[in-house]
């Protein structure tokens, strides 16, 4: 059996990322390891052992080309509505709550935010398959 330990994004700005993933959704430095031309900075929070791994490419200074493979990280959360209002109150800019109902009854309550790198993230309420 296979577990999840970890999710990479590059980012451009280190202390930028690291600021919005801890405000918006308290996430830790973890580990921050420093090479010649890379730093990886792991992120995590008491809720589980997965972690954000940000990679800092010390010769890159354009935006990344995030192409149209990627899709989004995925938090759950306990109330959107009040995350929604924080996000907003933060400057963030998340999108509407959309409700999504499959055979008539509510699958997922969620809204889009992007981070300063434009990656999206969707944000959930707790709910069903998604705890």
């Amino acid at each position: 059996m296979a577990k999840a330990i970890h999710s990479m994004i590059r980012v451009l700005d280190e202390q930028r990322s690291v600021d919005f993933y801890q405000q918006a959704f308290a996430l830790s430095i973890a580990e921050r390891l420093d090479f010649e031309t890379f730093t990886l900075v792991y992120l995590s929070n008491a809720e589980n052992s997965f972690e954000l791994e940000l990679t800092v490419n010390k010769d890159t200074t354009e935006a990344y080309d995030l192409g149209n493979g990627y899709g989004h990280l995925a938090f759950c959360v306990e109330d959107l509505d009040a995350e929604h209002d924080r996000f907003k109150s933060l400057g963030y800019e998340p999108r509407d709550i959309v409700e999504f109902e499959r055979e008539g009854k509510l699958f997922a309550r969620f809204f889009f935010v992007k981070d300063p790198d434009g990656y999206s993230i969707e944000v959930l309420q707790k709910h069903g398959r998604f705890q």
